[in-house]
Protein backbone atom coordinates (compact mmCIF):
# COMPACT_ATOMS: atom_id res chain seq x y z
CA UNK A 1 0.00 0.00 0.00
CA UNK A 2 1.21 3.62 -0.70
CA UNK A 3 1.97 5.77 1.62
CA UNK A 4 -0.42 8.08 -0.11
CA UNK A 5 -3.41 5.87 -0.29
CA UNK A 6 -6.18 5.93 2.47
CA UNK A 7 -6.52 2.68 5.23
CA UNK A 8 -3.28 3.41 6.94
CA UNK A 9 -4.33 3.71 10.17
CA UNK A 10 -3.97 7.36 9.77
CA UNK A 11 -0.23 7.40 10.12
CA UNK A 12 2.06 9.40 7.89
CA UNK A 13 4.26 7.71 5.70
CA UNK A 14 4.93 10.63 3.96
CA UNK A 15 8.87 10.44 3.75
CA UNK A 16 9.35 14.06 3.54
CA UNK A 17 7.99 14.81 6.35
CA UNK A 18 9.26 13.16 9.47
CA UNK A 19 9.22 14.56 13.19
CA UNK A 20 6.53 17.01 12.05
CA UNK A 21 8.21 18.55 9.38
CA UNK A 22 8.22 19.07 6.00
CA UNK A 23 11.48 17.88 4.49
CA UNK A 24 10.27 17.68 0.87
CA UNK A 25 12.38 18.34 -1.59
CA UNK A 26 13.02 22.72 -2.55
CA UNK A 27 10.64 24.34 -4.52
CA UNK A 28 12.42 25.39 -7.61
CA UNK A 29 10.52 28.61 -7.66
CA UNK A 30 11.49 30.04 -4.21
CA UNK A 31 15.06 28.86 -5.13
CA UNK A 32 15.08 31.23 -8.09
CA UNK A 33 12.78 33.99 -5.48
CA UNK A 34 15.57 33.28 -2.94
CA UNK A 35 18.41 34.08 -5.63
CA UNK A 36 16.54 37.24 -7.00
CA UNK A 37 16.23 38.63 -3.41
CA UNK A 38 19.96 38.11 -2.80
CA UNK A 39 20.92 39.84 -6.21
CA UNK A 40 18.51 42.13 -6.12
CA UNK A 41 20.37 44.68 -3.97
CA UNK A 42 23.13 44.28 -6.06
CA UNK A 43 21.53 45.11 -9.57
CA UNK A 44 18.92 47.81 -7.99
CA UNK A 45 16.45 45.87 -7.29
CA UNK A 46 14.20 45.65 -3.76
CA UNK A 47 13.52 42.57 -2.24
CA UNK A 48 10.44 44.00 0.33
CA UNK A 49 7.76 44.58 -3.00
CA UNK A 50 6.40 41.19 -3.25
CA UNK A 51 5.04 42.01 -6.17
CA UNK A 52 7.94 43.06 -8.45
CA UNK A 53 10.23 40.01 -6.46
CA UNK A 54 9.30 37.76 -9.67
CA UNK A 55 10.76 40.35 -12.18
CA UNK A 56 13.27 41.11 -10.24
CA UNK A 57 14.60 37.59 -9.86
CA UNK A 58 14.40 37.09 -13.48
CA UNK A 59 16.89 39.88 -14.34
CA UNK A 60 19.42 38.96 -11.48
CA UNK A 61 19.41 35.55 -12.88
CA UNK A 62 20.37 37.05 -16.35
CA UNK A 63 22.62 38.81 -15.01
CA UNK A 64 24.69 36.19 -13.44
CA UNK A 65 24.41 34.30 -16.68
CA UNK A 66 25.50 37.07 -18.56
CA UNK A 67 28.85 37.54 -16.19
CA UNK A 68 29.12 33.69 -16.18
CA UNK A 69 29.24 33.59 -20.07
CA UNK A 70 31.47 36.35 -20.50
CA UNK A 71 33.84 34.62 -18.24
CA UNK A 72 33.62 31.68 -20.08
CA UNK A 73 34.34 33.24 -23.13
CA UNK A 74 37.50 35.24 -21.72
CA UNK A 75 38.93 32.12 -20.75
CA UNK A 76 38.02 29.94 -23.47
CA UNK A 77 40.30 32.36 -25.61
CA UNK A 78 44.04 31.04 -24.32
CA UNK A 79 45.69 29.20 -26.18
CA UNK A 80 50.18 28.01 -26.90
CA UNK A 81 51.97 28.25 -29.39
CA UNK A 82 55.04 25.79 -29.15
CA UNK A 83 58.35 26.87 -29.99
CA UNK A 84 58.62 25.04 -33.03
CA UNK A 85 55.14 26.47 -34.26
CA UNK A 86 54.00 29.45 -36.30
CA UNK A 87 50.25 30.34 -35.28
CA UNK A 88 48.23 31.66 -38.14
CA UNK A 89 45.60 34.08 -37.39
CA UNK A 90 42.47 34.28 -39.09
CA UNK A 91 39.48 37.27 -38.21
CA UNK A 92 36.42 36.36 -39.47
CA UNK A 93 37.60 34.13 -42.15
CA UNK A 94 40.20 36.70 -43.29
CA UNK A 95 44.54 36.36 -42.68
CA UNK A 96 45.59 39.19 -39.56
CA UNK A 97 48.55 38.24 -38.60
CA UNK A 98 50.70 35.62 -37.39
CA UNK A 99 52.27 34.87 -33.73
CA UNK A 100 55.65 33.31 -32.13
CA UNK A 101 55.79 30.69 -29.25
CA UNK A 102 54.68 31.27 -26.50
CA UNK A 103 51.01 31.68 -24.39
CA UNK A 104 48.33 34.13 -26.42
CA UNK A 105 44.95 35.44 -26.16
CA UNK A 106 42.15 35.84 -29.09
CA UNK A 107 38.74 36.69 -29.32
CA UNK A 108 36.70 33.54 -29.35
CA UNK A 109 34.15 33.29 -32.25
CA UNK A 110 36.01 36.22 -33.92
CA UNK A 111 40.09 34.64 -34.32
CA UNK A 112 40.90 31.50 -35.48
CA UNK A 113 44.32 30.32 -34.98
CA UNK A 114 45.99 27.56 -37.33
CA UNK A 115 49.28 26.51 -35.88
CA UNK A 116 51.97 25.47 -38.48
CA UNK A 117 55.29 23.54 -37.45
CA UNK A 118 58.18 25.70 -39.31
CA UNK A 119 60.60 23.70 -38.01
CA UNK A 120 60.16 20.33 -38.55
CA UNK A 121 61.52 18.11 -41.70
CA UNK A 122 58.74 16.36 -43.11
CA UNK A 123 58.78 13.35 -45.72
CA UNK A 124 57.03 12.26 -48.68
CA UNK A 125 57.17 8.84 -51.12
CA UNK A 126 56.71 8.46 -54.74
CA UNK A 127 56.82 5.25 -55.79
CA UNK A 128 55.45 3.27 -59.20
CA UNK A 129 56.53 1.78 -62.45
CA UNK A 130 57.65 4.31 -65.30
CA UNK A 131 58.71 4.08 -68.75
CA UNK A 132 62.48 5.05 -69.82
CA UNK A 133 63.77 6.65 -72.51
CA UNK A 134 64.51 3.17 -74.41
CA UNK A 135 60.72 1.81 -74.19
CA UNK A 136 61.64 -0.10 -70.75
CA UNK A 137 59.76 -0.23 -67.30
CA UNK A 138 61.43 0.03 -64.13
CA UNK A 139 60.09 0.44 -60.95
CA UNK A 140 60.88 3.82 -58.78
CA UNK A 141 61.29 4.48 -55.00
CA UNK A 142 61.71 8.12 -54.58
CA UNK A 143 61.42 10.47 -50.95
CA UNK A 144 61.64 13.96 -50.64
CA UNK A 145 62.35 15.66 -47.56
CA UNK A 146 61.01 19.00 -46.76
CA UNK A 147 60.58 22.36 -44.33
CA UNK A 148 58.01 24.74 -44.48
CA UNK A 149 59.43 28.23 -44.22
CA UNK A 150 56.37 30.03 -44.60
CA UNK A 151 53.29 29.64 -42.59
CA UNK A 152 51.13 31.60 -44.43
CA UNK A 153 51.59 30.40 -47.64
CA UNK A 154 51.65 26.92 -46.86
CA UNK A 155 48.09 27.18 -45.64
CA UNK A 156 46.66 29.44 -48.67
CA UNK A 157 48.81 29.69 -51.41
CA UNK A 158 47.60 25.98 -52.69
CA UNK A 159 44.24 24.12 -51.38
CA UNK A 160 46.52 21.27 -50.10
CA UNK A 161 50.68 21.84 -49.93
CA UNK A 162 51.35 18.35 -49.39
CA UNK A 163 49.31 16.66 -51.68
CA UNK A 164 50.21 19.24 -54.29
CA UNK A 165 53.83 18.47 -53.65
CA UNK A 166 53.70 15.12 -53.97
CA UNK A 167 52.30 15.54 -57.27
CA UNK A 168 54.72 17.44 -58.44
CA UNK A 169 57.30 14.81 -57.53
CA UNK A 170 55.95 12.47 -59.22
CA UNK A 171 55.57 14.79 -62.33
CA UNK A 172 59.01 15.44 -62.51
CA UNK A 173 60.17 11.80 -61.24
CA UNK A 174 58.54 10.61 -64.53
CA UNK A 175 60.16 13.61 -66.54
CA UNK A 176 63.70 12.47 -65.87
CA UNK A 177 62.90 8.61 -66.00
CA UNK A 178 61.22 9.10 -69.31
CA UNK A 179 64.55 11.21 -70.14
CA UNK A 180 67.01 8.43 -68.80
CA UNK A 181 67.68 5.03 -70.55
CA UNK A 182 67.32 1.97 -67.89
CA UNK A 183 70.85 1.29 -67.96
CA UNK A 184 71.30 4.66 -66.20
CA UNK A 185 68.78 4.64 -63.45
CA UNK A 186 69.49 0.85 -62.31
CA UNK A 187 73.48 1.23 -62.31
CA UNK A 188 75.57 3.91 -62.51
CA UNK A 189 73.40 7.41 -63.48
CA UNK A 190 71.31 7.35 -60.39
CA UNK A 191 73.14 10.84 -58.66
CA UNK A 192 72.75 12.16 -62.36
CA UNK A 193 68.79 11.36 -62.01
CA UNK A 194 68.52 12.36 -58.06
CA UNK A 195 70.32 16.09 -59.02
CA UNK A 196 67.83 16.19 -62.25
CA UNK A 197 64.71 15.50 -60.39
CA UNK A 198 65.32 17.67 -57.93
CA UNK A 199 65.94 20.38 -59.97
CA UNK A 200 62.88 19.64 -62.18
CA UNK A 201 60.96 19.78 -58.98
CA UNK A 202 62.31 22.93 -57.81
CA UNK A 203 61.46 24.40 -61.01
CA UNK A 204 57.91 23.03 -60.78
CA UNK A 205 56.86 24.09 -56.95
CA UNK A 206 58.53 27.79 -57.00
CA UNK A 207 56.03 29.50 -59.40
CA UNK A 208 52.78 28.03 -57.33
CA UNK A 209 54.78 29.75 -53.68
CA UNK A 210 54.05 26.88 -51.22
CA UNK A 211 55.45 28.27 -48.42
CA UNK A 212 57.95 25.27 -48.75
CA UNK A 213 61.64 24.29 -48.73
CA UNK A 214 63.48 21.18 -50.21
CA UNK A 215 65.79 19.73 -47.82
CA UNK A 216 67.00 16.51 -49.85
CA UNK A 217 66.27 14.49 -52.50
CA UNK A 218 66.79 10.47 -51.99
CA UNK A 219 66.73 7.98 -54.53
CA UNK A 220 65.63 5.15 -52.60
CA UNK A 221 65.58 2.17 -54.89
CA UNK A 222 64.86 1.33 -59.09
CA UNK A 223 64.29 -2.20 -59.38
CA UNK A 224 63.42 -3.97 -63.01
CA UNK A 225 60.68 -6.13 -63.97
CA UNK A 226 60.87 -9.61 -62.18
CA UNK A 227 61.19 -11.28 -65.51
CA UNK A 228 64.76 -9.49 -65.69
CA UNK A 229 65.36 -8.98 -62.64
CA UNK A 230 68.69 -11.90 -62.17
CA UNK A 231 70.62 -10.24 -65.45
CA UNK A 232 70.08 -6.82 -64.16
CA UNK A 233 71.31 -7.64 -60.43
CA UNK A 234 74.35 -9.66 -62.10
CA UNK A 235 74.78 -6.43 -64.19
CA UNK A 236 74.72 -4.33 -60.89
CA UNK A 237 77.06 -6.54 -58.87
CA UNK A 238 79.43 -6.17 -61.87
CA UNK A 239 79.27 -2.22 -62.07
CA UNK A 240 80.07 -2.21 -58.04
CA UNK A 241 83.06 -5.05 -58.79
CA UNK A 242 84.08 -2.53 -61.28
CA UNK A 243 84.35 0.46 -59.36
CA UNK A 244 85.66 -1.56 -56.06
CA UNK A 245 88.27 -2.72 -58.43
CA UNK A 246 89.11 0.58 -60.10
CA UNK A 247 89.22 2.12 -55.82
CA UNK A 248 91.42 -0.70 -54.49
CA UNK A 249 93.95 -0.15 -57.57
CA UNK A 250 94.19 3.86 -56.53
CA UNK A 251 94.66 2.99 -52.84
CA UNK A 252 97.29 0.35 -54.13
CA UNK A 253 98.99 3.43 -55.87
CA UNK A 254 98.80 5.91 -53.40
CA UNK A 255 100.60 3.36 -51.14
CA UNK A 256 103.13 2.38 -53.53
CA UNK A 257 104.32 6.09 -54.94
CA UNK A 258 105.65 7.46 -52.17
CA UNK A 259 107.41 4.47 -51.07
CA UNK A 260 109.07 4.20 -54.66
CA UNK A 261 109.81 7.82 -54.34
CA UNK A 262 111.80 6.98 -50.78
CA UNK A 263 113.84 4.82 -52.70
CA UNK A 264 114.98 6.77 -55.40
CA UNK A 265 115.56 9.46 -52.60
CA UNK A 266 117.33 7.02 -50.92
CA UNK A 267 119.77 5.77 -53.53
CA UNK A 268 120.36 8.90 -54.76
CA UNK A 269 121.52 10.25 -51.09
CA UNK A 270 123.77 7.12 -50.97
CA UNK A 271 125.32 7.57 -54.72
CA UNK A 272 125.68 11.42 -53.34
CA UNK A 273 127.43 10.45 -50.51
CA UNK A 274 129.70 7.39 -52.23
CA UNK A 275 130.59 10.20 -54.74
CA UNK A 276 132.07 12.65 -51.75
CA UNK A 277 133.79 9.81 -50.03
CA UNK A 278 135.38 8.81 -53.34
CA UNK A 279 136.28 12.73 -53.93
CA UNK A 280 137.74 13.21 -49.92
CA UNK A 281 139.73 9.77 -50.69
CA UNK A 282 141.21 10.89 -53.61
CA UNK A 283 142.19 14.70 -52.35
CA UNK A 284 143.90 12.47 -49.22
CA UNK A 285 146.18 10.55 -51.32
CA UNK A 286 146.61 13.44 -53.47
CA UNK A 287 147.89 15.21 -50.16
CA UNK A 288 149.92 12.31 -48.73
CA UNK A 289 151.34 12.08 -51.87
CA UNK A 290 152.56 15.45 -51.19
CA UNK A 291 154.02 15.04 -48.13
CA UNK A 292 155.91 12.30 -49.19
CA UNK A 293 157.35 13.48 -52.69
CA UNK A 294 159.74 15.96 -50.57
CA UNK A 295 160.96 13.42 -48.54
CA UNK A 296 161.46 10.98 -51.31
CA UNK A 297 163.58 13.91 -52.93
CA UNK A 298 165.96 14.04 -50.23
CA UNK A 299 166.46 10.10 -49.34
CA UNK A 300 165.24 8.26 -52.44
CA UNK A 301 166.69 4.96 -51.57
CA UNK A 302 165.71 5.10 -47.96
CA UNK A 303 162.40 6.29 -48.75
CA UNK A 304 161.66 3.26 -51.61
CA UNK A 305 162.72 0.45 -48.91
CA UNK A 306 160.72 1.97 -46.50
CA UNK A 307 157.34 2.37 -48.61
CA UNK A 308 158.52 -1.61 -50.30
CA UNK A 309 158.45 -2.72 -46.67
CA UNK A 310 155.02 -1.01 -45.70
CA UNK A 311 153.64 -2.34 -48.67
CA UNK A 312 154.62 -6.21 -47.51
CA UNK A 313 153.76 -5.45 -44.39
CA UNK A 314 150.04 -4.37 -46.19
CA UNK A 315 150.21 -7.47 -48.29
CA UNK A 316 150.88 -9.98 -46.21
CA UNK A 317 149.23 -8.27 -43.03
CA UNK A 318 145.67 -9.82 -45.14
CA UNK A 319 146.92 -13.14 -45.61
CA UNK A 320 147.30 -16.16 -43.38
CA UNK A 321 150.03 -17.40 -44.98
CA UNK A 322 153.67 -17.52 -42.45
CA UNK A 323 157.06 -17.42 -44.01
CA UNK A 324 159.42 -19.09 -41.84
CA UNK A 325 163.10 -19.29 -42.16
CA UNK A 326 164.39 -23.19 -41.11
CA UNK A 327 167.46 -23.37 -42.68
CA UNK A 328 169.45 -21.87 -40.30
CA UNK A 329 166.92 -23.01 -37.49
CA UNK A 330 167.56 -25.70 -35.03
CA UNK A 331 164.47 -24.87 -33.23
CA UNK A 332 161.47 -26.88 -33.39
CA UNK A 333 158.38 -24.96 -34.11
CA UNK A 334 154.58 -24.76 -32.76
CA UNK A 335 152.23 -22.85 -35.16
CA UNK A 336 148.35 -23.07 -34.17
CA UNK A 337 146.96 -23.26 -38.00
CA UNK A 338 143.59 -23.67 -36.30
CA UNK A 339 143.85 -20.75 -34.45
CA UNK A 340 145.60 -19.11 -37.70
CA UNK A 341 142.32 -19.83 -39.73
CA UNK A 342 139.71 -18.32 -37.28
CA UNK A 343 141.81 -15.33 -37.10
CA UNK A 344 142.41 -14.88 -40.75
CA UNK A 345 138.33 -16.22 -41.50
CA UNK A 346 137.57 -13.28 -38.70
CA UNK A 347 139.53 -10.69 -40.39
CA UNK A 348 138.43 -11.04 -44.02
CA UNK A 349 134.76 -9.82 -43.60
CA UNK A 350 136.48 -6.66 -41.76
CA UNK A 351 138.38 -5.54 -44.30
CA UNK A 352 136.89 -2.68 -46.92
CA UNK A 353 135.57 -4.86 -49.88
CA UNK A 354 136.76 -1.46 -51.73
CA UNK A 355 140.36 -2.08 -50.64
CA UNK A 356 142.86 -2.98 -53.49
CA UNK A 357 146.07 -3.82 -53.59
CA UNK A 358 149.03 -1.39 -53.16
CA UNK A 359 149.80 0.94 -55.68
CA UNK A 360 153.59 1.76 -56.18
CA UNK A 361 154.11 4.59 -58.28
CA UNK A 362 157.32 5.74 -58.69
CA UNK A 363 159.57 3.28 -59.03
CA UNK A 364 157.86 0.91 -56.22
CA UNK A 365 156.98 4.13 -54.30
CA UNK A 366 153.90 2.64 -52.13
CA UNK A 367 151.19 4.97 -51.39
CA UNK A 368 148.84 2.71 -49.62
CA UNK A 369 148.62 4.04 -45.51
CA UNK A 370 150.82 1.63 -43.10
CA UNK A 371 148.64 -0.66 -41.31
CA UNK A 372 149.00 -1.83 -37.75
CA UNK A 373 152.33 -2.18 -36.39
CA UNK A 374 151.93 -4.92 -34.42
CA UNK A 375 150.95 -6.97 -37.48
CA UNK A 376 153.88 -5.23 -39.05
CA UNK A 377 156.33 -6.58 -36.68
CA UNK A 378 155.34 -10.37 -36.22
CA UNK A 379 155.30 -10.62 -40.46
CA UNK A 380 158.74 -8.87 -40.66
CA UNK A 381 159.82 -10.95 -37.54
CA UNK A 382 158.43 -14.24 -39.37
CA UNK A 383 160.25 -13.03 -42.87
CA UNK A 384 163.61 -12.13 -40.83
CA UNK A 385 163.47 -15.92 -39.30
Amino acid sequence: MAWNEPGNNGKNNDPWKQGGRNQGPPDLDEVFRNLGKKFGGIFGGKGGNSGSSSGGGGSALFGVILVVAILVWGLSGFYTIKDAERGVVLRFGQYHTEVGAGIHWKPTFIDTVTPVNTQEVRSLRADGFMLTQDQNLVRVTFEVQYRIFNARQYLFSVVDADRSLREATDAALRFVIGHSIMDDVLTRGREVVRQNTRQELESVITPYNMGIALVDVNFRDARPPEEVREAFDDAISAQEDQERFVQEAQAYAREIEPRARGQVNRVMQEAEAYKQQIVLKAQGEVARFEQLLPQYLAAPKVTRDRMYLETMEYVYGNTSKILVDVKNSNNLMYLPLDQLMKQGAAAAPSASPSSSPARVNMDGINTQPRTDSTRGTSTRSGSGR
